[in-house]
């Protein structure tokens, strides 16, 4: 069984998928669908333990060997991925039953279950897989179970977010093929850890030129990194508040991963930051991103896109890391994956629970919340103090890495404007705590209720554990720094 965990992780999920259909009973099919996403969390569990102990896995479909067959690679990067979406998935799944109630019609649960585990899916294979077409399959099956889930939300605008991500989401798709397609034609294989050992015979050609351009440029697409965002503030916002918080804390560190693992294992470092001046162009990109992005949340009127703008930003900090093309750069890239899933899952959840009671998610709804729903809006302020990055959370963990990392090369102009795009989050954060516990109600005769149980546990579920690992941060940091020593074939 042991030897089977790799393609378990991507098989649970979508075997249990089909079968909701066949249950078609709202209660059996969320518990179903929770117990789905745990086993997958515990496989990711199991996974992790196994390569801090052993090593890499290589698990091979159909007995065929690796380059010809399918090969699934579990290295820590990955190991370190699959924990934390089938992580956040079954949080967020736990409020699931609740959260749908307000926002999709009753006769769509079944099919929401079922979407939701085909997009889990997606991403876990995407992660888990060591071949290049598999990723752009599982890419694909998350992506097109992302455009329905959106779709699923009360507004019409849900419909236009949904059709504004099916058109980038394609364009992206079709854009990594076109550069896996072009790999392939020079190599021969599609075998990752085969592709890399190949592309360095073939590197000066025009041909790998054009495919890491069109790779990077559609995963920057899927990763909404400035200025290729457009579709992320619309489908956060529209979409069902528990697919956002799903979404908010997985997808986009997904795509990151795809970022780290096509430029760091595939083409590798030489060509992707000596070859071509990537480190410039992404640094720039960051940064940008980190200021536009934070500006623009500030003046947002609806909580969702406030938090979906700061999103945008936050994929800034982990460009900035990833642009350095050092271990404590990657490291703190990966370090702000696992805390911004952490913080943008809390944060998300309590909007759904903020939806649940209120049924609004503008700014001036959340007037004299923090007296009536004081649980729920302690969780969006300890989240919003983690983006902050304020000692004794997440946020700040994964700051000070990035900034010893910048330090450390020298760029002490850019740690100040990491310290001022910082200041910017204080701002947008402010806003909401100022609405929410120095303005009275919109109607004292209202009386709103804190947030049922089924909300309450997987919020501060996320909440404990950002400020648990803000202060604990030996596993966190172990984890992540032997995740970014292997990529730099660096012992630990």
């Amino acid at each position: 069984m042991i030897t089977h965990l790799p393609i378990l992780q991507v098989i649970t999920p979508l075997m249990a998928a089909p079968i909701c259909l066949l249950l078609n009973r709202s209660q059996l099919v969320w518990m179903f669908s929770l117990l789905a996403s745990g086993l997958a969390f515990l496989i990711s569990i199991l996974l992790l333990q196994q390569v801090m102990i052993s090593g890499v896995i290589s698990y091979e479909l159909g007995g065929w060997q690796a380059p010809w067959g399918i090969e699934y690679r579990i290295d820590k990067l990955n190991a370190f991925l699959l924990l934390i979406i089938s992580g956040i998935s079954t949080v967020v799944l736990v409020a699931a039953q609740t959260s749908i109630e307000k926002e999709i019609p009753k006769d769509k649960y079944t099919y929401f279950y079922v979407l939701y585990l085909l997009s889990l899916t997606g991403m876990l294979g995407i992660v888990a897989t060591g071949d290049a077409f598999n990723v752009f399959v599982f890419l694909e099956i998350s992506s097109l179970s992302a455009y329905a889930l959106i779709a699923m939300g009360q507004k019409r605008q849900a419909l236009w977010a949904s059709y504004q991500y099916l058109i980038m989401g394609t364009i992206g798709a079709t854009f990594i093929l076109i550069g896996i397609g072009l790999m392939y034609q020079m190599t021969g294989t599609l075998n990752m850890a085969d592709l890399s050992q190949r592309l360095p015979e073939v590197a000066q050609t025009r041909t790998v030129f054009v495919s890491f351009v069109f790779v990077i440029v559609g995963v920057c697409l899927k990763l909404a990194m400035f200025p290729l965002h457009l579709w992320l503030p619309n489908a956060y916002a529209y979409a069902p508040s528990i697919v956002t918080a799903f979404f908010a804390a997985t997808a986009t560190k997904v795509a990151v991963y795809l970022l780290i693992r096509f430029t760091f294992s595939v083409f590798g470092l030489s060509f992707s930051f000596t070859t071509i001046p990537l480190q410039t162009l992404f640094m720039a990109l960051g940064l940008i991103g980190i200021f536009i992005a934070s500006a623009t949340a500030i003046y947002q009127k609806n909580v969702k896109h406030i938090f979906a703008y700061s999103s945008i930003a936050q994929i800034g900090y982990m460009i900035v890391g990833f642009s350095l093309s050092t271990v404590t750069g990657l490291t703190a890239t990966l370090l702000h994956m696992f805390n911004h899933a952490l913080m943008k899952g809390a944060i998300f959840l309590a909007l759904a629970a903020v939806i649940y009671r209120v049924g609004n998610v503008e700014l001036n709804h959340f007037r004299g919340l923090g007296r009536q729903m004081p649980l729920t809006m302690a969780a969006i302020v300890i989240g919003g103090l983690s983006l902050i990055g304020v000692p004794l959370t997440v946020g700040f963990v994964s700051k000070w890495y990035l900034l010893t990392a910048l330090v450390e090369q020298g760029w002490w102009p850019i740690a100040v404007l990491i310290l001022l795009g910082s200041m910017l989050a204080v701002v947008y954060v402010w806003r909401i705590v100022e609405v929410a516990y120095f303005k009275a109600p919109l109607d004292e005769n209202i009386k709103v209720k804190e947030a049922p149980v089924s909300f309450l546990i997987p919020i501060w579920t996320l909440v404990i554990a950002n400020i648990y690992f803000g202060i604990d941060t030996r596993l966190s940091v172990q984890v992540a720094k032997g995740a970014a020593q292997s990529l730099f074939g660096v012992s630990p």
